[in-house]
């Protein structure tokens, strides 16, 4: 379960504006790697947080209903919220890590203050000059980047809703992109389209 435990002992330290990152859409076959960037209240590591946020969690644990409620929720009370996007095309000129990383910069960068700290899922994040820990697995272990990963997937699971519509016959409002048996037998039939990633096999 995600706990306030690493951002606790970084409040100790002197750290008041934490901020989780965190993706979502690296293994998609489709569109682009969505990644947001959370800073949850400082005061709910003074006090005890509201009851709703002891179900922050990983996203990938949560029901869709869930997830969506919890994302509104965290909208609503946190610091601030930043969204970053790489593009199909950037992943297939950068590739997925380089992306990857380039997307949770964009999502650091639109924040409306600067953090004192990022704790970012997975390794690092290269080239920014933020104070940062990489945290593997991290969206099991910090309540920041767990809010982070439930806003990236809900934001991204509306994109492809959009995509359905605009792209039919992949399924996208139900594989989100990714390489599902019904995507890949769309994409033998149909072909690709241009917001697919031409440099990951597509079946």
């Amino acid at each position: 379960m995600a706990t306030l435990r690493l951002e606790k002992k970084l409040f100790r330290g002197g750290f008041r504006l934490v901020a989780g990152v965190d993706e979502v859409g690296r293994g998609s076959l489709f569109g682009p790697v969505a990644a947001a960037a959370v800073i949850l209240p400082p005061e709910w590591l003074l006090r005890r947080p509201p009851s709703w946020a002891g179900a922050i969690d990983d996203s990938k644990l949560l029901s869709p209903a869930r997830r969506a409620n919890l994302a509104t929720a965290i909208l609503c009370e946190a610091v601030g919220v930043g969204i970053g996007l790489a593009s199909a095309a950037e992943i297939d000129s950068l590739n997925i890590l380089r992306a990857t990383h380039l997307a949770m910069v964009r999502a650091v960068e639109s924040l409306p203050g600067a953090p004192d700290m990022l704790l970012v899922d997975g390794f690092p994040i290269k080239d920014v000059m933020y104070r940062q820990m990489g945290i593997l697995k991290g969206d099991r272990k910090s309540r920041s980047i767990a809010a982070a990963s439930i806003v990236a997937k809900v934001f991204r699971d509306g994109l492809m809703r959009v995509f359905a519509d605009l792209y039919q016959g992949y399924g996208l409002d139900r594989n989100k992109g990714y390489g599902t048996e019904e995507h890949i037998r769309s994409l033998k039939d149909k072909g690709p389209t241009g917001l697919h990633r031409t440099s990951f096999k597509l079946g």
